[in-house]
């Protein structure tokens, strides 16, 4: 493969360290009070879930979440931090890339009528998939250094 300033794996790595950014945004523009305290992020979903138009959303969302609103919050918000610093100090790579491919399916899935946030959710996993086949850890990362994944 040719590439022009940088190597194939460089620029995979570029892609996963970029994703790993964007997770950190969604991370860090969240309201963790409102999260945690008064379960805004939480009562969002459940409004959305409610009216789906898929009936296993509902389903799946009274099932798993309802339940256990507060500990589904913080699996949540904490989930992006650690998809976002796995990605950026590329350690357990392939893990936090299957995770936030995983993340991103189920945010698709849940906001499936909501157009304006699906262009993030769909970029956000295509990149998942191109870093997790181009093995985008091979440089730049905790795990090339360790020697994992190779």
């Amino acid at each position: 493969m040719q590439t022009i300033w940088l190597s194939g794996a460089e620029w995979t790595a570029v892609l996963r360290i970029g994703l790993g950014l964007w997770w950190l945004e969604s991370w860090r523009h969240k309201d963790k009070k409102g999260w945690f305290e008064r379960g805004t992020g939480i009562s969002w979903a459940a409004d959305v879930a409610g009216k789906h138009r898929w009936g296993f959303v509902k389903g799946g969302f009274d099932t798993v979440v309802r339940p256990r609103p507060k500990l589904v919050a913080y699996v949540v918000v904490y989930a992006e931090l650690a998809l976002g610093l796995g990605l950026v100090l590329g350690l357990l790579t392939p893990v936090a890339l299957v995770g936030g491919l995983l993340l991103n399916l189920l945010y698709l899935v849940l906001m499936i009528h909501d157009w304006a946030e699906q262009g993030q959710n769909a970029m956000m996993a295509l990149i998942s998939i191109v870093a997790l086949f181009a093995m985008g850890w091979q440089v730049w990362s905790l795990d090339a250094a360790m020697g994992l994944f190779l």
